[in-house]
C-alpha cells in the first residue's frame, strides 16, 4: 500500500491548506472512488487511541488534523511557547512581517524560502501579530502585520524606530573582450 504512505505524505506536506480530490487524483494518478478508499484505510489507521492524527473534509478540502480529545495537551504547549523565547524561525517570521506588512502567509515563505504557517500560528497566539485584512490577489490571502505588543517586545514605539536594513550593492562587472583577455597570445 506505497499509495496510502504517498497519501499521509501528501496530507502532512499541505498542512493547513488541505487538498482536494480532484488534486489528489491528479498527484497520485487514481479515480475518485481508488482515492476514497485510501482515504478510508487511512482514517481507519487514525481510529487507533495510539494516534494523534485524524483526516476530515473541511471548506471541500482534506486535511489532516489532531484529535480534538488532545486539545487540552496542545493548550499546554501553545501556553509553554507562550511564555518561552522565540525561536529563530519565529524571530525572523516575525522581522520578515515588521519590514514588509502587510504581507501575505505566501510572500513570507518565498523570502524564507520555508513554510510559516506554524510560525504565524505562534506569533498570532503570542499576540506580536495580527490579521490585518485581505490582499487584492487570487484567493483573497490573508495579510499580516505587527502589534502593539511587538513594539512593546522590542521596546519600539514605531515601526520606523527598526534599525535600517543594508541593501545589497551590485556588483559590477567590467566589460571586457572574451578573446582578448582568454585567446590572446603573448609574443
Amino acid at each position: 500500500m506505497e499509495k496510502l504512505g504517498i497519501l499521509e505524505g501528501i496530507l502532512f506536506v499541505v498542512g493547513n491548506e488541505g487538498i482536494s480530490i480532484s488534486e489528489l487524483m491528479d498527484i497520485l494518478e487514481l479515480k475518485e472512488d481508488n482515492i476514497n478508499y485510501l482515504i478510508d484505510k487511512l482514517k481507519e489507521r487514525y481510529l487507533s487511541e495510539e494516534s494523534g492524527l485524524n483526516i476530515e473534509y473541511l471548506g471541500g478540502k482534506y486535511k489532516l488534523t489532531t484529535k480534538k480529545e488532545h486539545n487540552d495537551y496542545y493548550i499546554k504547549l501553545l501556553e509553554k511557547e507562550k511564555k518561552s523565547e522565540l525561536s529563530n524561525s519565529a524571530l525572523e517570521t516575525l522581522a520578515v512581517i515588521a519590514y514588509n506588512s502587510p504581507i501575505t502567509r505566501g510572500q513570507i515563505d518565498d523570502i524564507r524560502g520555508v513554510d510559516s504557517t506554524y510560525q504565524i500560528k505562534k506569533l498570532l497566539y503570542r499576540n506580536l501579530i495580527k490579521e490585518d485584512g485581505k490582499a487584492d490577489l487570487p484567493g483573497k490571502p490573508k495579510l499580516y502585520s505587527v502589534t502593539n505588543e511587538f513594539l512593546d517586545y522590542l521596546g519600539l514605539s514605531s515601526l520606523d524606530e527598526l534599525p535600517k536594513l543594508e541593501e545589497e550593492k551590485p556588483v559590477l562587472i567590467e566589460e571586457t573582450d572574451l578573446y582578448e583577455s582568454k585567446y590572446k597570445e603573448n609574443y
